[in-house]
């Protein structure tokens, strides 16, 4: 990807899971963005559960909020030229679009950023309650 290094690239949870390798993209983005965060509607655990299997250090992320509160907000908490919001469908490029942020498709940033877009998806039920492992 081009257009500098004073970014702020979000991933919508739904498009970092269609990559085959989300701690390779992090780890490349980080070369040309200055802020990289994960936005989702999903609770603040499924997000948390994704990052860490996945071994992605972020510097924001939703939390308990929704996206367009949390694309607002960490566009006031981080001062770059650009905002970009990664997504899936018409309804991230409507919510990009209302909140003053660049969208771009899933496979238009793998495209540009070369990518390796998942063959398939993890079965893996994240929306599952999290199994606590030091319970006897």
């Amino acid at each position: 990807m081009n257009g500098g290094s004073d970014m702020t690239l979000a991933f919508e949870l739904e498009a970092l899971k269609q990559l085959a390798s989300p701690e390779s993209v992090f780890e490349d983005a980080r070369g040309w963005t200055e802020y990289i965060g994960v936005v989702s509607e999903k609770p603040t655990y499924v997000v948390t559960n994704f990052t860490r299997k996945n071994r992605i250090r972020q510097d924001f992320f939703s939390g308990p909020r929704g996206k367009a509160e949390s694309l607002e907000g960490v566009k006031d908490q981080f001062d770059t030229d650009r905002y970009v919001f990664v997504g899936v469908d018409e309804d991230d490029e409507t919510l990009a679009d209302a909140v003053g942020w660049e969208y771009l498709a899933i496979e238009d940033a793998a495209e540009a950023a070369e990518w390796v877009v998942a063959t398939t998806t993890d079965g893996e039920d994240d929306d599952a309650e999290p199994v606590r492992d030091d319970w006897p």
